[in-house]
């Protein structure tokens, strides 16, 4: 299979460097409000986790929106916070268009399709979408053919390869049906959108000349014509020797 290269010189623009910056901005913001609201949640008693989701129960049904911005503590929070920061910044950078949409459906889709397949419990945490997330960018890195995306995905690969195990039932105080829901959204969402967010392509100046070289045969403009073999004069002469007899001197 032919990878394709991606242009050194758009990776290496201002343009790039400034929308790297603005997906670290956008990602970091993000990360300071979750902690934020954990802060306030532990500081005024507020038991904000009421909000959380609660699969197949209509009360539970804001969690698909609040689930993600609540946690168990500090330490369900820091666990997810640099996981997060990273997928973050690289579907925002490496898919900006793409992310305007994949995002919202992350987010929602494994809030969703938690409700419907979940224990009947509270579960909170962003894990559902980080999990949609990461899948997405992996996913897409093995959909799409250009270099650039298939480095991502297996940056993803080394450093959160092991965070498979989450969608399988093997701990009971993890919520590995949002991981799955999200998962599953996430690998959808890169066939939905393989073909968004296309970097330019290097052009090597061989792929560009389509000059005719000098050794091929130019067309002068004549066709070419069989010869008549009606006509004497286009018939073709058998050289040979003269034997006596042959009537000539």
């Amino acid at each position: 299979m032919a990878f394709l290269q991606p242009d050194p010189e758009f990776l290496q623009s201002i343009r790039a460097k400034s929308s790297f910056r603005i997906a670290i901005r956008i990602s970091l913001t993000l990360l300071a409000l979750l902690w934020f609201i954990l802060i306030v949640d532990n500081v005024l008693a507020l038991d904000l986790n009421r909000f959380g989701l609660r699969p197949r129960e209509l009360s539970g049904l804001i969690g698909i929106v609040t689930a993600p911005l609540l946690h168990g503590g500090a330490e369900h929070l820091f666990n997810n916070s640099f996981p997060l920061l990273v997928a973050l910044t690289a579907i925002l950078f490496f898919y900006p268009n793409a992310s305007l949409r994949v995002i919202p459906a992350v987010w929602l889709g494994s809030g969703l399709l938690g409700w419907f397949i979940g224990r009947p419990s509270l579960h909170v945490g962003a894990s559902g979408v980080l999990y949609g997330l990461l899948a997405f960018v992996f996913a897409s890195g093995v959909i799409r053919r250009d270099l650039r995306s298939v480095a991502v995905s297996l940056v993803v690969w080394f450093l959160y390869g092991t965070l498979i195990w989450g969608v399988f039932p093997i701990r009971p105080n993890m919520s590995w049906e949002l991981h799955l829901s999200g998962a599953l959204v996430g690998v959808l969402m890169a066939f939905v959108y393989r073909n968004s967010d296309r970097v330019a392509i290097k052009r090597y100046s061989w792929e560009q000349d389509d000059s005719i070289p000098e050794w091929y045969p130019e067309d002068d403009g004549r066709d070419f014509e069989l010869p008549d073999r009606t006509r004497k004069d286009s018939m073709p002469v058998k050289e040979g020797r003269r034997g006596p007899g042959s009537g000539e001197d």
